[in-house]
């Protein structure tokens, strides 16, 4: 699969840690600024930018009309800002004025790195039981928890009935059934291809992106 890896373009900012494609662009988050920017397909040109309240943001949805970031608590990236928290949290955030709308500590009390609408429900890595758990968006009760097959989960990806999920210390993304966890297919991201972090699905594409070179890449599925 590792020929079918493309180097789109590369993210405006320093460290994309999430993405999620949408009709009209694919948005991505800066893990040190905390802006989030909606991008071309095409070219990767910039159509609008946001700055939010979110601290070491390690990924991002878009449903409800929201944009959603996984606050991953403290960042060793940049000053300390009085909207930093100490512990992971997922921030409802305005698409165009950034404002916080919302936030819920995590459900396991941990950390977290990737973040998926789907079906009026959001899918989360909970990095400290090494699950994925669906919660429901507006009370975050856990409506359903699958285990994931190796550490460091992060970029999530809806696929009807299915969810994708990158191992980025694995360098693999894994398709899991998401009514146990089954792994139904992998995805090995070998070197030199850029390091696979935030993710998303669109028009039969998985993109993702690497928050160390600051590429955005596309895997062709067929």
């Amino acid at each position: 699969m590792t020929d079918k890896i493309e180097h789109v373009f590369d993210a405006p900012f320093a460290k994309p840690n999430g993405l999620y494609g949408t009709a009209d662009g694919l948005w991505t988050v800066d893990q040190v600024t905390e802006k989030v920017s909606k991008l071309s397909y095409q070219d990767g040109s910039v159509l609008t930018t946001v700055e939010t309240e979110s601290h070491n943001t390690s990924g991002l949805a878009y449903g409800d009309g929201a944009l959603w970031l996984a606050a991953n608590g403290k960042t060793p990236f940049r000053d300390a800002r009085p909207t930093d928290f100490d512990y992971g949290r997922i921030l409802k955030v305005h698409p165009t004025s950034g404002e916080t709308l919302n936030a819920h500590r995590m459900p396991d009390g941990g950390g977290v790195h990737g973040i998926e609408w789907a079906e009026g429900t959001l899918w989360l890595t909970t990095l400290r039981t090494q699950t994925l758990s669906q919660v429901n968006p507006d009370t975050f009760e856990v409506l359903h928890k699958i285990p994931v097959p190796y550490t460091r989960a992060h970029g999530l990806a809806w696929d009807d009935g299915y969810i994708w999920c990158v191992h980025t210390s694995h360098r693999v993304i894994v398709k899991l059934d998401v009514q146990d966890g089954r792994v139904t297919e992998t995805i090995e991201v070998r070197e030199p291809k850029p390091e696979p972090h935030g993710l998303t699905l669109h028009d039969g594409a998985l993109w993702y992106c690497d928050a160390e070179s600051g590429a955005i890449c596309r895997i062709l599925m067929s």
